[in-house]
């Protein structure tokens, strides 16, 4: 399984086109509302276009009904639908049926109950993206720029993909990386000056962390096979 790097909560021209030049595998939009990254429809379509064929497009939604999810689909086209609500593992299946598009559902984490649901979820999406448990009084489930005990992953075994999300920067990609030997990272409050608010160089400076982590992944890899 090959490694992504994603950058996630674009809100403009000039920080999509930073992220893509310096080699984001995924680019996330984000539909909510609540959220200070959430675009609007109109911008949406300026900016997948922008994206098209450069990069996958994730469309982040959280608890969307079927008539949002159709309406970001149609602006963005999306290659990827980010489910970051508490959907149930029923309303992937049948969010993934209806349109026909691969699905990553969000698990958030904080203690190893939080893995519970792990496996039916795992059947039926396409990815997993493991995130920071929000607080209670949060009003909003992710981008809140904390971490949450990657060893909890240590072990896990998928057949899918598996990505590490929440509280990521620049500075602890690489040890994020090295204790989940996750097939992607997810970054968005970690490449902020503000809520909100991409920072060209952090996202240059996330992505080159990355990419060094999943070299050292790759070469712990080989080294232990010999």
């Amino acid at each position: 399984m090959s490694f992504a790097v994603k950058i996630c909560g674009l809100s403009t021209r000039e920080t999509l086109e930073v992220a893509l030049d310096a080699g984001a595998d995924m680019v996330g939009f984000v539909f909510f509302e609540a959220s200070p990254r959430h675009i609007s429809l109109g911008t949406a379509r300026e900016l997948g276009r922008l994206a098209k064929g450069r990069a996958v497009k994730a469309a982040l939604t959280v608890d969307a009904d079927d008539a949002s999810l159709e309406n970001c689909i149609e602006a963005l086209q999306p290659g990827l639908l980010q489910l970051h609500g508490s959907e149930s593992i029923a309303r992937v299946r049948d969010i993934k049926q209806k349109f026909g598009l691969p699905v990553m559902k969000v698990l958030p984490v904080a203690t190893a109950a939080d893995l519970a649901e792990l496996p039916g979820y795992a059947a039926v999406a396409d990815r997993i993206l493991f995130d920071a448990r929000a607080p209670k009084d949060a009003t909003r489930p992710g981008g809140l720029g904390v971490p949450f005990d990657w060893h909890l992953l240590e072990n896990i075994k998928l057949a899918i993909p598996f990505m590490v999300g929440g509280g990521l920067n620049a500075g602890n990609v690489a040890e994020a990386v090295r204790v989940t030997h996750a097939n992607g990272v997810d970054v968005s409050s970690g490449v902020e000056s503000a809520p909100g608010i991409k920072d060209p160089d952090m996202i240059r400076a996330f992505i080159r962390a990355a990419r060094e982590a999943e070299r050292a992944m790759t070469s712990s890899r080989i080294a232990s096979s010999v």
